[in-house]
Parts: structure tokens; C-alpha cells; sequence
């Protein structure tokens, strides 16, 4: 939530090479559409995965002098400070990545050049250099890591890189005016290495990008760690990139992403991070090849530019998630799997469910046509429901029920005009308006 108390739904978009590969005047194209689509937040890196030490930005810039983190190119954070200016200024988030995760570590990229720059030592002044630039910006989000596992001498480069931060944004080790993350390899979270840090406001998950991944296994292990901390899904399977990373013949389509969407959110994340192929490189076709040496063209099966897939239908539907959320109180919900009566089923069309803490309303998305919910009625409040289908295509509710008696179990079957729908049960009291719409 806001700091007044308003809730805030965390939509995020993965912009990682923004910095690095637009002309301002194709930021402000970006964030016009994704602002105008619902998006909360943007992801973005400053030291990026794709030779971003070496290949400069779209002015001719490199991000280090002699790759040294203590000497900051100032031209290049000129372009940095216009982009955060400007988000903010379209009503968005950034989500700043320090630096990706290649540049503490050794190692030989397939692809990409990488460069161990950072010790703990160093780090710490990088941070404290980011956070007095950028401390005092109102959209700031800080996510650290950037998909490598942390061990060995990275652990204390990313504690001291968020030191640093504090110290430059807060003036000391103070980190509770701070909002931070740490964004972890595939298939793994945040809390793995970090859950008790003070300066972990919440985690992050990265489902990866199998079709067949249960993001919601994540998000379910986070939600009931102790101490409580907030969860989102900051990488999920992008749309239109190859399941596994593997096949370019075999891509993620805008259902799979509604999958990961919605059982990710049901299942207890505080938001959704939405990922697009070739809007995560920012991709056109003078990148190719990455890499001289290897030969892959186009990377990763990529074949649209980044400004046409801008349009990409599994983007614009992530709205109707944030509509769906919105439209109801949001900081009383809660996953229960309870509300299932005869359990969430198997595989890659597993139920999930979520519902108010004072049985208001509930939910369960549900991705197979023709297959029968049976929910417990019982768990709602009041002494009739209301019940609807929603669209997570088109944002549209169809009411099928008014006056549904709170008694024993309830059986829906999901129509077949359609993959997927969400089944909303609301206590016929509280007079909500339809799913995705807000109330007076």
C-alpha cells in the first residue's frame, strides 16, 4: 500500500534494457502505451545482461568509465534520471536493478560479456552513489540481484550494495523509507538467501519459462514464511518465448501468461510482473547477432520489434487481472485452497482459489473448459451469493446466479467457449459491482 494507506497493485512489466537500447523519444512511446494498458511498474536495469558494459546506450554513452563502478558515467545517468522523471510523470513505478547479477560473480557467459566488477567493498559505494541520486525519487522501487544465485562473495556484495543504498538515500543503516527486493535465479526466491534481511521489504519469485511451471508452489512457500513479508512473481513465463528457452517453434501464448498471472495472484502474491520476448531486450533486428561466435539469429526465436509487440494480447489482458483485484477489497484477501470441496486438481490447470479473510467474496480461476468447480458455499458470509463468470480475455462478467443459498457445496461448470474464466462468489449483501468494475 501506499503510504496513506491506499492499496497499491504491483502490475510490473519487464523493461530490462530500456537504458540501455531506447532514444527518450522511444521511452516516452513505452511508457504512453504501457501506462495507458494499466501497468504499475517497470522493470529496468542499469548495468544490463546484454554487453552492457561495453555496447553503450542509444547516445553513445557507457554506463563506467574503465568499468569502474566508482566512476559512474554522468551522461549516462542524465539518460537514467529522464526515464525514472518520466515514469513517474506517466503515473509508474521503476523497479531499478542496480546491476545484473553477472557483474559480481565469475563466469563465461554463453552469450554475453561478463566483467566481475564488484566486491563488498565497492558495491557499497555504488549503492550509496545510487541511493543519493535516486533516494529522494517518490517512484523508486530497488530490486536487487538480477537472476544469479547468490554465494560465496556475492552474498555480502548485494548486503553491502543495499547498505550503501540506505546510506545515500536515508543518510545511515536505515532502510525502513526504502522498498526492496532481490530478483533470484529460475525457480527459486528471494527468501531463500535473504528473508530475515532488514532490508528486504519483500520477495520476489522467478517462475521460469516452462510452460508446465507451477508459480504458484513459489508464491504459496513465501506467503507463509515468518517473518510476513509481501510476494509477487517478478519473472514469469515471458509471452512468445520459447518453453524452456529451447524451441523456437514452441512459445509461450497469452494463456500461458494469464495461467502464471492469475494462480500466482491467487495463490498470494501482492501483484504480477507481465514479460513480453522481445520487449525484455528491447529487441530490433540490427541486435543480431549477439554474439559473432555463436551465430544465433534471431536470439531467443525473436521476431518482432520490441514497438510492435508492444501490442501483444497477453499485455493488454494483464489489466483485466488488475481490474478483477481492484474491484473488490484487496488487502483482506487470502488464498484458500480450502474453498475447493474436492481439491485443486493436477497439473498445468490446477485450481486456485482466494477469498476475503471475512468470507466477503472469493474466487477461483480455473483453466480447463467444461470441467466442474465444487466449491464450499459455506465459506462465504451472509445468507446468499451472488455468482458470476469472468473473462480474463476481455475484463467481461456474465452473472449466473443472484441469489445463490449459502448452504453445503456449489457446482459451476466452466463454459467452453473459452480456455480459461474465473468464477467470482460475492455475499449478495455487501451489493458489489460487477468483477472488474470499481463500487461508488
Amino acid at each position: 500500500m501506499h503510504s496513506d494507506g491506499v492499496p497499491f497493485f504491483y502490475l510490473g512489466d519487464t523493461a530490462w534494457e530500456i537504458f540501455h537500447r531506447l532514444s527518450r523519444e522511444e521511452v516516452d512511446r513505452y511508457l504512453a502505451d504501457r501506462a495507458a494498458r494499466g501497468f504499475t511498474a517497470l522493470q529496468a536495469v542499469l548495468l544490463s545482461e546484454m554487453n552492457g558494459l561495453t555496447t553503450p546506450n542509444h547516445y553513445g554513452d557507457l554506463p563506467l568509465t574503465d568499468l569502474d563502478p566508482g566512476r559512474p558515467n554522468e551522461r549516462y545517468f542524465r539518460h537514467v534520471d529522464y526515464v525514472v522523471r518520466a515514469a513517474g510523470q506517466a503515473g509508474m513505478y521503476v523497479a531499478l536493478v542496480p546491476t545484473w547479477g553477472c557483474y559480481t560473480q565469475e563466469e563465461d557467459h554463453r552469450f554475453f560479456e561478463t566483467h566481475k566488477i564488484f566486491d563488498p567493498g565497492n558495491a557499497r559505494a555504488y549503492g550509496r552513489f545510487l541511493g543519493e541520486r535516486y533516494g529522494e525519487a517518490p517512484n523508486i522501487i530497488w530490486i536487487l540481484g538480477g537472476d544469479r544465485i547468490p554465494e560465496g562473495e556475492s552474498l555480502a556484495i548485494w548486503r553491502q550494495m543495499a547498505r550503501g543504498i540506505a546510506e545515500g538515500a536515508q543518510g545511515g543503516e536505515d532502510y525502513a523509507g526504502l522498498t526492496m527486493t532481490f530478483h533470484p535465479r529460475g525457480g527459486r526466491s528471494s527468501a531463500e538467501y535473504y528473508h530475515r534481511e532488514p532490508w528486504l521489504t519483500f520477495n520476489m519469485v522467478q517462475s521460469t519459462h516452462y510452460r508446465d511451471s507451477a508459480p504458484e508452489d513459489l508464491i504459496a512457500a513465501d506467503y507463509c514464511r515468518v517473518p510476513a513479508k509481501p510476494v509477487i512473481n517478478g519473472e514469469p513465463g515471458y509471452e512468445r518465448i520459447p518453453n524452456g528457452l529451447r524451441d523456437p517453434d514452441d512459445k509461450l501464448d497469452e494463456f500461458d501468461v494469464r495461467r502464471f498471472a492469475y494462480r500466482s495472484v491467487f495463490a498470494g502474491a501482492c501483484g504480477h510482473t507481465y514479460g513480453a520476448n522481445e520487449l525484455w531486450m528491447m529487441w530490433t533486428p540490427d541486435l543480431e547477432p549477439i554474439d559473432p561466435r555463436e551465430l544465433v539469429t534471431p536470439f531467443l526465436g525473436a521476431d518482432t520489434p520490441w514497438h510492435e509487440a508492444l501490442d501483444y494480447p497477453g499485455a493488454d489482458q494483464m489489466r483485466h487481472l488488475r481490474a478483477l483485484i481492484e474491484s473488490r477489497p484487496m488487502l483482506s484477501r487470502r488464498p484458500d485452497q480450502g474453498l475447493l470441496a474436492l481439491g485443486p486438481g493436477e497439473g498445468g490447470c490446477r485450481l486456485q482459489a482466494t477469498r476475503a479473510a471475512d468470507g466477503s467474496y472469493a474466487m477461483v480461476y480455473a483453466c480447463r473448459p467444461g470441467q466442474t468447480l465444487t466449491v464450499e458455499i459455506t465459506r462465504l458470509s451472509g445468507d446468499s451469493a451472488t455468482a458470476w463468470w469472468y473473462d480474463p480475455r476481455t475484463g467481461e462478467a456474465e452473472c449466473l446466479e443472484e441469489a445463490l443459498p449459502t448452504v453445503g457445496t456449489a457446482a459451476f461448470t466452466v463454459p467452453d467457449d473459452g480456455p480459461d474464466r474465473v468464477l467470482v462468489l460475492d455475499d449478495r449483501a455487501r451489493g458489489f459491482p460487477p468483477p472488474g468494475e470499481l463500487g461508488p
